[in-house]
């Protein structure tokens, strides 16, 4: 107590100083790491995409591969059953779908920046009467980015790897490689757990099966949504008479991947296409069905069905997919959830480590650590005591 009634102001001051030095030094230390592992996946992406697409599709096949397996099935032969129905399920759609979607990706650009010239001549003659300057520009810079991502939205994610090698060799790596991962992954973590020895494998084991449960979940919950979205909508645009139906719900269902995002701009471009081959009338119906759609996703799908997997706030996810997008395209936009997510769930698992770790003296700083600590109380009162640290290892 003495000790600390002799303090003057210069010894607090420095003692503020001396903190915020050492807290600097460590958020540039964090964020050169960060920089530096960001360029290296760069460097690397011809070879990080095709993996990272190889995780995606093995998180939509291993549950099926591991419910063969538990029927006794070789852990070959069930991957092999399970890629061969996976290639014949895609070999299907894509040979139904190419006659009405091949060829049309120009047209729907094209018919979206003729709505958006619509709108515009709306808001300037209309009611609104609105000046012409910055809308004029706001739309013709619309227009132009419509029409140069026509051949994005026929290419999809294979544009972003053809300047590095063909499209064929990659799809080629990404099957062998999901191959692989669904005929091994299940050993993967048993590895990872003798690796790391019995302190830091029983924690490496740990993350990697929260964070692969949860970039399944996501995967596989999104790819329902997104199939839901695309049916209504397109069931809707069929209703009204939209020439262009088919192509619109593929592209809603490709955009329910990238959340937020997709969703608004792949429903804008269906409500502006109505608006110029049907009429205002169908264009606005399109729009509350788009809406309606986008509410039942928003409020009824993703809560029901992804329960709080990712629980991940809406500014995080659309900041994440402005980030992917900006680095790395549309195959970022893409990943940028499943990232951020599983970065998440590291997160999750290293603050309840800490949790654990805290002294019993310690003052108990939020919500979480009470009910932390109460259920450490239950426990020691039933049962011999333990460290949680401890325990795991």
């Amino acid at each position: 107590m003495n000790e600390e009634r002799v303090r003057d102001r210069a010894v607090v001051i420095d003692d503020a100083v001396g903190g915020m030095q050492r807290w600097a030094l460590r958020i540039v230390i964090i964020g050169a790491a960060l920089f530096l592992a960001g360029w290296v996946i760069g460097q690397l992406w011809v070879i990080v995409f095709p993996a990272a697409i190889a995780l995606v599709i093995t998180s939509l096949l291993q549950p099926l591969a591991s419910w063969l397996r538990g029927k006794g099935w070789p852990s070959a032969l069930a991957a092999a059953v399970v890629m061969l129905g996976f290639i014949a399920a895609v070999v299907g759609i894509v040979v139904a779908l190419t006659p009405q979607v091949a060829g049309q990706s120009s047209a729907i650009a094209q018919g979206a920046s003729d709505g958006l010239q619509q709108v515009r001549d709306w808001v300037t003659g209309g009611p609104l009467n609105l000046s012409e300057g910055q809308i004029t520009q706001a739309i013709s810079a619309v227009q132009d980015r419509l029409q140069d991502s026509a051949a994005a939205i026929s290419a999809g994610v294979f544009s972003t790897i053809s300047a590095a090698t063909s499209v064929i060799i990659n799809f080629v790596v990404i099957l062998l490689l999901t191959f692989y991962f669904v005929k091994d992954g299940h050993k993967f973590g048993p590895w990872a757990r003798t690796l790391g020895g019995k302190r830091a494998g029983e924690h490496v084991g740990a993350v990697m099966g929260r964070s692969w449960g949860t970039l399944g979940g996501f995967i596989r919950t999104q790819t329902l949504v997104s199939f839901i979205d695309a049916v209504i909508i397109g069931a809707g645009l069929i209703i009204l008479d939209v020439e262009l139906a088919i192509p619109l719900a593929v592209l809603t269902f490709f955009g329910g991947y990238i959340p937020i995002v997709g969703a608004v701009i792949s429903g804008l471009v269906a409500v502006l296409v109505t608006l110029v081959t049907n009429s205002p009338q169908d264009a606005l119906i399109a729009l509350i069905i788009v809406i309606a759609v986008q509410q039942l996703e928003g409020n009824v799908l993703s809560p029901l069905l992804q329960g709080k997997s990712l629980n991940l706030h809406p500014a995080v996810v659309l900041l994440g997919v402005t980030a992917g997008g900006t680095l790395f395209g549309i195959t970022g936009a893409f990943l940028a959830v499943p990232v951020v997510a599983t970065a998440a769930e590291v997160l999750r698992y290293i603050n309840e480590q800490i949790d654990h770790a805290v002294g019993p003296g310690a003052p108990l700083e939020d919500s979480r650590a009470v009910s932390l600590l109460a259920d450490d109380t239950i426990t020691a009162e039933t049962s011999p005591p333990t460290r949680p640290a401890e325990s795991s290892d």
